[in-house]
């Protein structure tokens, strides 16, 4: 490992003459040769040896392993490298975007899945209808992401409050209501008669807030509402809002729907509240979360389109 001393005390950021080793050290990588970033560069072997060997020297940072007639990165090697590229990808982007007078390229959004399924994938042809040059990837899961080196452009949580030391605005608050279908209901007498929950199935997200949230939405409706040992009453539960409802859809069981994600079933008789259309609000809210404050010009756009979507003026 070389010592860090001189890049420490002399070279507090990188200067332009490591930018062009870093452009000798991008190819090299991504070849994991030496003999194959000389074709592409119109140089010798040794010449990339030289400038890594530099490169090194100055970052105070081994980027490759070495051995008989093999390079392969090693752990900080590979850290760099993915930072290059990314910055690389980048600055392509950026200079096409200028060319063209447009906004093109990629952004990868990862949401909750519940609110993936219910309200965000069903709205995105209006996105593609009037941004047409840039390509979305939707990644969904329940736990918070590390914004450093997986390339998320923007999240959507549903959270008590906005995450620290992240950027966060709210996006939409949210309510819950009971919701089944007609023919669920009239079997059990549902109707405006919560007591015969308890010959009913509950369905429930039990990650609902976090990943022990178990029964804690029905809890919370079943207190509001004077509907005793709701705890007691069967149940099957899921990871996944959309999964409850989905369920309920197939008259599983009364599952606790977000009025956000259901407002359209409700609407159009899929589903129904049979304790009548009082939703009542909950202490989750909707956030957009990215990484930092600098926003591309295509990240901005999606995150004013999210807003226009929900009626709020960017």
């Amino acid at each position: 490992m070389y010592s860090n001393e001189a890049y420490t005390t002399t070279n507090q950021r990188i200067n332009s003459f490591q930018l062009s080793k870093l452009h000798t050290f991008e190819v090299a990588a991504r070849h994991s040769s030496f003999s194959l970033a000389a074709k592409e560069l119109s140089i010798t072997p040794s010449a990339i040896s030289h400038r890594i060997n530099k490169l090194e020297q100055e970052l105070g940072i081994t980027l490759f392993a070495r051995s008989h007639r093999k390079i392969t990165l090693t752990e900080e090697g590979r850290r760099i490298y993915f930072a290059l590229t990314q910055t690389l990808n980048t600055l392509n982007q950026e200079v096409m975007d200028v060319r063209s007078g447009d906004v093109s390229g990629a952004l990868t959004i990862y949401s909750r899945p519940s609110f993936a399924q219910g309200w965000l994938v069903p709205r995105l042809r209006h996105f593609s209808q009037r941004y047409p040059s840039i390509s979305l990837t939707i990644l969904t899961g329940n736990e918070h992401v590390n914004f450093q080196g997986f390339g998320i452009d923007a999240a959507i949580y549903f959270e008590k409050s906005a995450p620290e030391d992240l950027w966060a605005q709210p996006l939409m608050s949210e309510s819950i209501l009971p919701v089944c279908t007609k023919a669920y209901a009239d079997s059990l007498g549902l109707i405006d008669q919560p007591q015969n929950l308890k010959n009913a199935t509950l369905l429930h997200d039990n990650q609902a807030w976090d990943y022990h949230s178990n029964s804690d939405e029905w809890a919370l409706w079943a207190n509001k509402n004077c509907v005793p040992n709701i705890h007691q009453i069967p149940s099957i539960s899921f990871d996944r809002s959309d999964l409850a409802v989905t369920a309920a859809l197939n008259s599983a069981g009364v599952a606790i729907g977000r009025l956000n994600l259901v407002a359209d079933m409700l609407a159009g008789g899929q589903l129904l509240s049979p304790f009548g259309n009082n939703a009542m609000p909950c202490k989750q809210k909707y956030y957009v979360v990215t990484g930092n404050q600098k926003h591309s010009r295509k990240l901005s756009l999606f995150i004013n389109w999210l807003k226009e979507e929900n009626g709020v003026q960017p």
